[in-house]
């Protein structure tokens, strides 16, 4: 376990950078290193609640998938950015879908990790922890020419072993204060449930959403219905990053090596 410590932050003392293109390279700079310092945001901590006033932030897990790219037209209608966590073996697998991936970046949303394969982290060993995150990695570097620095362990599952794996990693653990449960209410007659419990949730002093672009009438119906509440209550939805008041040069890095 020592080695293996060792050998991650000597991974991450490393200056070096991808030499691959960047859709945008003001967003992963040149001489950035392998460890972002300039955020006041905490690495190996858990988050669930917006720092910036007056916002909210809609995160959706699981995808990409078929439903992604309908999601983003309505989040484009209602100028809303938002963050996606997502997954790199998911329902559809993100290297399937590598044009819904980089339409996000472009489209000035937020990409986050949600693991390689969405296995529980919680009861792993810190070797296979690290694998769910760094297989991950080497997608989005391959895809968009860096990776993101912040992440959401699936389930919401952190121990302490997670959490000693992101601090040495460089990832902020974002979980939510609402949870829409959408997945247990991906029907017709049944989605109203998740407005509800948003609204209530809301109303509680959440700020921080989570949702599941892999569901159907989280898309069609849940998501305008969320943000009509959001703008009505005169609240201004935008990504975790701007949530927290996280300049946008430290959302994503170069690279690990």
């Amino acid at each position: 376990m020592a080695l293996i410590h060792f050998l991650v932050a000597s991974i991450l003392s490393v200056t070096a950078v991808t030499s691959l293109p960047l859709l945008n390279a003001t967003v992963l700079p040149q001489n950035q290193t392998a460890l972002t310092v300039g955020s006041a945001v905490p690495f190996g901590a858990v988050i669930d609640r917006c720092s910036v006033p007056g916002t909210v932030a809609l995160t959706f897990d699981d995808g990409p998938y078929m439903f992604t790219p309908a999601l983003l037209d309505i989040l484009s209608a209602n100028s809303a950015p938002c963050t996606f966590f997502v997954n790199g073996g998911g329902l559809g697998g993100i290297y399937n879908y590598q044009d819904v991936i980089q339409r996000i970046w472009r489209e000035g949303h937020q990409l986050g990790s949600h693991t390689w394969g969405h296995s529980n982290l919680a009861g792993m060993s810190y070797e296979a922890v690290v694998s769910q995150m760094t297989d991950l990695e080497q997608a989005f570097v391959q895809i968009i020419g860096g990776f993101p620095v912040y992440m959401r362990p699936p389930y919401l599952g952190v121990d302490g072993v997670v959490l000693q794996a992101m601090t040495d990693l460089g990832y902020h653990i974002i979980h939510a204060s609402i949870d829409t449960k959408d997945y247990e209410n991906d029907s017709p007659d049944l989605i109203w449930k998740s407005l509800e419990k948003f609204r209530a949730e809301l109303n509680a002093g959440g700020t921080i959403i989570l949702a599941h672009d892999v569901h159907q009438m989280t898309v069609v119906s849940l998501v305008q219905g969320m943000l009509d509440e959001i703008r009505e209550r005169g609240l201004r939805p935008v990504t975790i990053g701007d949530c927290l008041g996280d300049p946008r040069d430290e959302w994503y890095r170069a690279s690990r090596w």
